[in-house]
């Protein structure tokens, strides 16, 4: 990689080719972007690029993948502080273990997601 990749640039690239359907092509251009908003301590645009490639996986029914993705954006959004978007993804990795009808795991992820939303409410 000699020239310096543009993690806005992958990141919107992402987004154009997940609105034209290209799934895969879009979820290297997340997965990417994501990696290089965390060297860069963008840890935001980092989430929500994991949570992008997640969606990728989902359109394509890769129900495992885009768990694995939702749950690494969920883990990164609770460690900065982004609780309300670490929530999301937690419902979608949930979605996609109804999808898997892994239902011992949708259950718990059901239990973790109130718990989340309690101590939010709590905050505020």
């Amino acid at each position: 990689m000699a020239e310096k990749e543009d993690p806005v640039k992958l990141h919107k690239n992402g987004n154009t080719l997940y609105e034209l359907g290209r799934y895969e092509e879009a979820k290297e251009n997340f997965l990417q972007a994501s990696e290089l908003y965390q060297k860069a301590n963008n840890f935001f645009d980092a989430t929500y690029a994991l949570f992008k490639a997640g969606e990728c996986e989902f359109m394509l029914k890769n129900y495992e993948k885009a768990v694995e993705y939702f749950l690494k954006s969920a883990d990164l959004s609770f460690k900065k502080g982004f609780d309300r978007f670490g929530v999301s993804a937690l419902e979608y990795a949930r979605d996609c273990y109804k999808a898997l009808a892994q239902n011992e795991k949708v259950e718990e992820l059901e239990k973790k997601i109130k718990e989340i939303k309690t101590k939010l409410e709590e905050l505020f």
